[in-house]
């Protein structure tokens, strides 16, 4: 009996060792979040959202964004690279625009009418009101532009857009585990077609928004539950520092209003079991390779969330769907007095008035 609990300790220890040194696609380093203020203050439990109207987006799936068309009509990406337009309150079929050949996520009207496209898979994009889809930018300082996620439109036809990660959209939750940050916010110049890198060194750069009057453009960093900002003009032009801190759930993408506010879409609650591994990089890798081995678990249960940010930084709307009909938001948009919603989960676009 001794000699067979020797031989089990012995395989055991051989296991674990594997499971620490075996090779990895991920180099975990250890980094620290921020508090969790869970779902108190101003982000109390509250079931504001279940009473969302939802448009129907069938056959199609996972409108990632939507954008107000010059026409009236909603526009959204799917993730089979189409990009419909349909009625708000879902009285027509959606109809087909265009086809990007990738997955079109952030999207928002240029001045001359055209819709711009940051595109997971091709970069940022141009879609005429005919349809036709060109290529704009690709790379950035010399690097391909792996995961364009969201973007902004300044008054001066700049585009900021974030390259959400180096791995690209098929891998992109290696960065979670790794605790790396691989993300950039990009700046498009129409009239030159270069593209620049604004600031690097984000843990997954996704969601991006101008500030009202342009001095400062947001970018939110995911993975770091955070919001960035980068001021563009005045005394502190070329600086950068954090807008919104330790925020309770994964921000994804953010727009503002003609109020100069915010909207946050948090596309999932935090889950405090990988707070608790962010400063432990070794049993991250371990954890890693297991799971490579058995099967990742699922990411969460359903849940909608989405949050209103003044100028200020302070939250002054909390909308939230426990159950789960409204889930995984991804974009939150003010349109007259209509918040529209989107999901990479959903087969519908949501609706619901403003508070």
């Amino acid at each position: 009996m001794r000699y067979v609990l020797l031989v089990l300790l012995a395989l055991l220890l051989g296991f674990a060792a594997w499971l620490a040194f075996a090779p990895a696609p991920i180099d975990p380093v250890a980094w620290t979040p921020p508090a969790n203020p869970g779902l108190t203050g101003p982000y109390a439990a509250n079931e504001a959202l279940k009473g969302a109207t939802l448009a129907s987006i069938v056959p199609g799936h996972g409108p990632e964004d939507v954008a107000q068309g010059p026409d009236g009509l909603l526009y959204t990406g799917l993730e089979d690279g189409s990009i419909v337009r349909l009625k708000a309150d879902g009285s027509t079929p959606p109809e087909l625009v265009a086809h990007t050949g990738g997955r079109p996520l952030g999207m928002e009207f240029a001045a001359d009418g055209a819709l711009i496209v940051a595109d997971g898979q091709r970069g940022l994009l141009r879609v005429a009101p005919g349809g036709e889809v060109t290529v704009l930018a690709v790379k950035a300082d010399g690097k391909p532009i792996a995961f364009a996620d969201d973007l902004a439109i300044a008054a001066d036809g700049t585009v900021y857009f974030s390259d959400a990660s180096t791995r690209g959209p098929d891998n992109f939750m290696l960065d979670a585990w790794e605790g790396r940050p691989n993300g950039r916010l990009l700046a498009y110049d129409p009239r030159t077609g270069e593209t620049r890198v604004v600031l690097d060194g984000l843990r997954f750069a996704n969601g991006v928004a101008l500030s009202a009057d342009g001095s400062f453009v947001l970018v939110n960093e995911t993975f770091a539950y955070r919001v960035a900002r980068v001021w563009l003009s005045g005394p502190k032009a070329g600086t950068h520092d954090v807008f919104i801190d330790a925020l309770p759930g994964f921000p994804d993408n953010i727009s503002a209003d003609e109020k100069g506010r915010f909207w946050i879409a948090l596309v999932q609650p935090r889950d405090a079991q990988a707070d608790a591994m962010a400063e432990r990089p070794l049993l991250r890798r371990m954890l890693f390779n297991l799971f490579s081995l058995t099967g990742f678990p699922e990411q969460g249960s359903p849940y909608g969330w989405a949050i209103g940010v003044g100028a200020d930084g302070d939250v002054f709307a909390n909308l939230q769907d426990p159950s789960g009909r409204v889930t995984s938001v991804t974009s939150v948009n003010l349109f007259g007095d209509t918040l529209v919603l989107g999901s990479i989960a959903m087969d519908a676009i949501a609706t619901i008035p403003a508070p």
